[in-house]
């Protein structure tokens, strides 16, 4: 059991940098840590050293850690498909491929073709780059490297990061026909799970206290879910940063034979169906890299809706909610001024977002849960209410949003702190604000999202019956039935 004295570690090896949180039962955070990375971007090549990997969490939990209490347990959340290969002892062979890293996409298309559901940047296209290049050890995702390390030997993986190296879930064992030799391929737990304790010599390093437990961790997506409190069924979270995720709870996986909406499955056997997009608030630092967002976000709100109606993806091609490889940005009619712009590109995420909720909708999964917006746009409160508007529902937003927090309590639930974690979430997860829909606001948006419809359909991205659906549902609340 827990007690309000008791603290646990979550630590996120992000794009940019290592986030070390120290957080107690109540959500109330003790100590923080950062350490920032670099990658090498070259073309579809994107890598990152895995002993920077270390060394940043080193540096991020001694801070975060200092002078604080010892902490209860620990759990390392990493990115979803970033993966390498290790020696017998857990050491890297060779960088780690990021989660973006697009050199596999031969490899995924011949996987498709043989029946395997994957996209081009997973796991898996990229284990098979990797040994089709030449390399032969383990297979390794970003967390294990850390884990291990803490633990002092090689450690199995978790189901959550396994899931986009096509581990089944539902059968909880490797598949056959995955072209990866089997003695290659980790031991799998569940999230959750106990991997070992923190040894002398990571002790030294990191200021983890030795002994201190290591829990089996998720994705940083999955991470951030958990840091949202959106774990009960119907419950959805939407995290938007560089690009758009939607993440959910489920009492049973929402079944999508495309492949768009994929399940993680949650410590507790219950699922976590979600998807990821290509639009996001990085297609607005592309336009307009020396903006000042308040100040264009105060001017924006004069053209609702905008006289240009907009799908801003960060990069070509998009994966949910279609997959279309070929897929760009459009930009239908001529903005006014700058401000019409940014106006059209916010409100564009946000009817991307509403065809996201549609499609799953779509595919018959559950709903009717509270909303939460989390990333780094939630820091945008006219972006917040302008989203509730497109959307018609009203969404919570957390103080703090962190994947970090998340794994924080993984940790906690993994040592017992409460029988669920979504009961370990309801009492870490602080809740800022719930922005609501204006009356009368949803209804302004009805034509421009019909006009994005037409043209995502006629470009042949967007599936008739889903384009169909999604009309349907043009007035109404993206919650409803």
């Amino acid at each position: 059991m827990r007690s309000d004295a008791d603290t646990w570690l979550g630590i996120d090896l992000g794009t940019q940098s290592v986030r070390a949180l120290v957080v107690t039962a109540d959500g109330r955070v003790l100590g923080t840590g950062t350490a920032a990375l670099r990658g090498r971007r070259q073309g579809t090549r994107h890598e990152q050293n895995p002993e920077d990997w270390w060394k940043a969490v080193c540096a991020a939990t001694r801070t975060a850690l200092k002078n604080r209490p010892p902490v209860r347990a620990l759990a390392v959340c990493g990115t979803s498909g970033t993966v390498l290969l290790t020696d017998k002892d857990g050491r890297p062979l060779g960088p780690g491929l990021m989660y973006d890293d697009g050199r596999a996409a031969e490899q995924a298309a011949r996987l498709r073709a043989a029946g395997v559901a994957v996209q081009d940047t997973w796991a898996l296209p990229k284990v098979r780059w990797l040994l089709e290049a030449g390399g032969r050890g383990r297979v390794t995702h970003q967390p294990d490297v850390i884990t291990a390390r803490l633990v002092g030997h090689p450690v199995p993986t978790d189901s959550s990061h396994a899931l986009k190296t096509a581990y089944d879930v539902e059968r909880e064992a490797w598949p056959d026909g995955l072209g990866v030799p089997p003695d290659l391929l980790p031991d799998v737990v569940r999230p959750g799970a106990l991997l070992g304790e923190v040894c002398p010599a990571a002790a030294d390093a990191t200021g983890i206290p030795a002994g201190t437990p290591v829990i089996a961790g998720m994705t940083d997506g999955c991470a951030a879910q958990i840091a949202s409190g959106a774990l009960r069924d119907g419950a959805w979270n939407s995290v938007l940063g560089t690009t758009l995720v939607l993440k959910g709870a489920s009492a049973v996986p929402v079944r999508d034979a495309t492949g768009v909406v994929y399940n993680h499955r949650a410590p507790d056997g219950s699922w976590l169906p979600g998807g990821a997009s290509s639009v996001g608030a990085g297609a607005l630092a592309a336009r307009f890299p020396d903006a000042d967002p308040a100040v264009l976000d105060a001017e924006a709100a004069a053209f609702e809706p905008s006289s240009a109606v907009a799908y801003p993806l960060v990069s070509p091609g998009e994966r949910f909610p279609f997959r279309a490889p070929s897929a760009t940005s459009l930009l239908l009619g001529t903005p006014a001024s700058d401000a019409d712009l940014w106006a059209a590109l916010l409100q564009g995420v946000g009817l991307a977002e509403r065809l996201c909720l549609d499609y799953l909708h779509h595919l018959g999964a559950p709903l009717d849960g509270p909303l939460t917006f989390t990333g780094g746009a939630a820091r945008s409160a006219y972006w917040n209410q302008l989203r509730a508007d497109i959307l018609g529902r009203p969404a919570r937003v957390p103080e703090q949003t962190e994947p970090a927090l998340g794994m924080a309590a993984l940790a906690a639930y993994g040592t017992g702190a409460a029988p669920a974690l979504a009961d370990v979430a309801d009492g870490m997860v602080r809740v800022r604000t719930v922005v609501a829909p204006r009356p009368g606001h949803t209804a302004r948006f009805a034509e421009p999202y019909g006009r994005l419809l037409d043209a995502l359909e006629s470009r042949g991205w967007l599936p008739a019956d889903v384009a169909a659906h999604a009309r349907a549902r043009l007035d109404r609340d993206t919650a409803g039935p």
